[in-house]
């Protein structure tokens, strides 16, 4: 088992788990039911907020399995814990190179998933850019009656904050984790 940590980071700042699994490809059916039963016990642990998961593209042959939690200490108690232990070691006979996780905090984790090479810069440009102009559009559009009727440099900068926080959050949250995965073979070819 291998851990690369994030830096320290204030308490309560959401942080993502990214796991690399290499099982062998006779092994998939037996893998897939086993992902399902341990995203059930991750479920269950304080802190969960979501589970996604990037199934083998192409000729790769990694799942990678990307977890969220509302802080470190949630994701370590998780990462560390008898019940994970107890699960790898269920699985462990399938695994070609063992169980392998990064702990993230930054955007990074969008376009490069570790074992994987990453994708060409002009994929991840067109990826962003199809995902950030919609919601520059649409958000600024949805919050005018809210940011529009005021005037002044103050409410102009409020009502600026207001529309980057709501596209950041919904890139973070919504639309980068789907949209990667939707585009996962056209992004990773």
């Amino acid at each position: 088992m291998s851990e690369t940590r994030a830096p320290d980071q204030p308490a309560g700042q959401t942080v993502t788990g990214i796991i690399v699994h290499q099982p062998r490809r006779e092994a998939y059916e037996e893998y897939e039911r086993w992902l399902a039963d341990i995203r059930e016990a991750c479920r269950q642990f304080p802190g969960y907020l979501s589970t996604d998961v990037i199934r083998p593209v192409g000729e790769h042959n990694s799942y990678t399995v990307i977890i969220r939690f509302a802080g470190v200490e949630q994701l370590r108690t998780w990462m560390d814990s008898e019940v994970r232990r107890d699960y790898l070691q269920r699985i462990a006979h399938t695994l070609e190179d063992g169980d392998r996780y990064v702990i993230q905090t930054g955007l990074d984790f969008w376009f490069a998933p570790p074992a994987a090479k990453p994708p060409k810069r002009y994929k991840q440009f067109l990826l962003t850019l199809s995902a950030i102009f919609p919601l520059t559009v649409v958000i600024p559009w949805a919050l005018a009656p809210l940011t529009g009727g005021s005037s002044g440099l103050a409410a102009l900068l409020l009502g600026k904050l207001l529309v980057a926080t709501l596209i950041v959050f919904l890139m973070v949250y919504v639309v980068m984790p789907r949209y990667t995965r939707l585009v996962a073979k056209w992004l990773y070819r």
